[in-house]
């Protein structure tokens, strides 16, 4: 299991949209979110290479603005932010509607 302190992590929509994106990472087995302490926790299908899928996780993560604690400095943090609450509205829509699913 490795684990990731990113910043941004603000809901459970913001967890679902992390969930969903990561686990379409291949190599990625399991993805759980910590909202409280912004913590990433992965799982992967294997046991050789997984530097390479956790660079594309934390790719992954960046991209969607909730970049590891410490990688992201001055102006860019904003950009960052501004990225993370787009995450986190599409992973409230999507939430919204596996429950209206059910």
């Amino acid at each position: 299991m490795q684990t990731i302190t990113v910043e941004n992590i603000k809901c459970g929509g913001c967890a679902n949209g992390i969930k969903q994106a990561l686990m379409a990472i291949d190599g990625v087995k399991d993805v759980a979110v910590d909202i409280e302490a912004g913590l990433v926790s992965l799982e992967f299908s294997v046991e050789d290479n997984t530097e390479k899928e956790l660079d594309l996780v934390k790719q992954k993560l960046h991209s969607m603005g909730y970049p590891e604690v410490g990688s992201v400095a001055g102006l860019k943090a904003a950009g960052a932010k501004a990225k993370s609450y787009v995450s986190c509205a599409v992973g409230k829509m999507t939430d919204s509607s596996s429950k209206d699913d059910k």
